[in-house]
């Protein structure tokens, strides 16, 4: 029962997508350092949980628990020699719940093959090149594909030329994708990108995805700063906001994020405003941050496009003056968030 995210876009004002992977694992026993992508056989019904609580909560879209699924996060475990058959099993595992879920209520939920860096550096400043990226990305998609995901889904991206990488691997399976980076230094990403570069740099792609934009970062605020960004340029294709639930503390031994369901659930709304379609939690955000995204959504009418003002009001200030692309500070520098 595979779900075409292009026909779901073509039918709808917006998706949901889900939360937190490695947030939710963490909280069902995963151990710092170990890899969340061996629970795909070793623990298989905790994975199958973190899929239905995404479901549960009215998720249109959830990712995989394969986002370190490639050669080279593998091989720290000693398991880089199964990089096909446990982004197999991560898929298998999702493709049941999705079809479970259409089966019982008839609702279509698409599945999507996360697929994150490989955490080298690309040459020239570091040793992978191009095409070793390439290959490392089409056997992880491979494996996704054999398992039955919908579409394959790059995220938390920041350099362009490992998004080419991607995007060159995936092609060679001739699979829909989509693909997200991750703006979290000044408005830029790690490697320098504003969010007109990565308009830029989707469009200049042979295969280009079905869908674009920014997941992870610094916070709500600022991720929708660079939707606002992506829009300004007027891209041709969806645009994806898979922000963060709040800013990252250390609170007794454990990292927790401070962001509310309240306080998410304004984010999804002003998201929606700001032109995004696919609209999401990242880090620290849970099914009780989802239910009220997706609640919020269905009960307010889409608005005008909000002012970084705004959101700086709504959401708390921005982490940096300004959004990287060299424009006038906007908003409160210092970070203030609600309650």
């Amino acid at each position: 029962m595979a779900v075409s995210l292009e026909s779901l876009l073509a039918d709808r004002e917006w998706l949901l997508a889900d939360g937190a992977t490695g947030t939710t694992l963490f909280a069902m026993g995963l151990e710092s350092g170990e890899a969340p992508e061996l629970w795909n056989e070793s623990a298989p019904e905790k994975v199958r949980a973190l899929y239905d609580g995404a479901i549960g909560a009215g998720s249109d879209l959830f990712l995989t628990n394969s986002f370190g699924g490639n050669a080279s996060r593998l091989k720290l475990h000693d398991a880089d020699g199964r990089v096909f058959e446990l982004n197999r099993a991560a898929a298998e595992i999702g493709r049941a719940a999705a079809d479970a879920a259409e089966a019982a209520g008839g609702r279509p939920v698409v599945v999507a093959g996360s697929i994150g860096p490989t955490g080298e550096i690309m040459a020239p400043l570091g040793p992978l090149s191009i095409e070793a990226a390439a290959d490392m990305f089409e056997e992880q998609a491979r494996g996704l594909l054999a398992g039955g995901v919908d579409v394959l889904w790059v995220e938390t991206m920041s350099a362009p030329d490992e998004l080419r990488a991607a995007a060159l691997g995936i092609a060679r399976t001739g699979a829909p994708w989509c693909g997200t980076m991750s703006f979290d230094t000044a408005g830029r990403t790690m490697m320098g990108l504003t969010a007109a570069d990565m308009v830029a740099l989707v469009d200049g792609l042979e295969h280009k995805p079905l869908a674009f934009g920014a997941n992870c970062g610094v916070g709500a605020s600022d991720l929708l700063r660079t939707v606002l960004g992506f829009e300004s340029v007027h891209p041709a294709l969806p645009v994806v906001a898979k922000g963060n639930a709040g800013i990252p503390k250390f609170v007794d031994g454990h990292i927790h994020y401070d962001g509310t369901p309240e306080l998410m659930a304004d984010y999804a709304v002003l998201a929606r405003d700001c032109g995004a379609r696919i609209i999401g939690g990242c880090c620290g955000t849970t099914p009780a941050h989802l239910v009220a995204m997706r609640a919020a959504l269905e009960a307010t009418p889409k608005g005008p496009v909000p002012d970084l003002e705004t959101i700086s009001k709504r959401l708390g200030g921005f982490s940096s003056a300004s959004d990287g692309s060299g424009g006038a500070p906007a908003g409160r520098e210092r970070r203030r968030r609600r309650a």
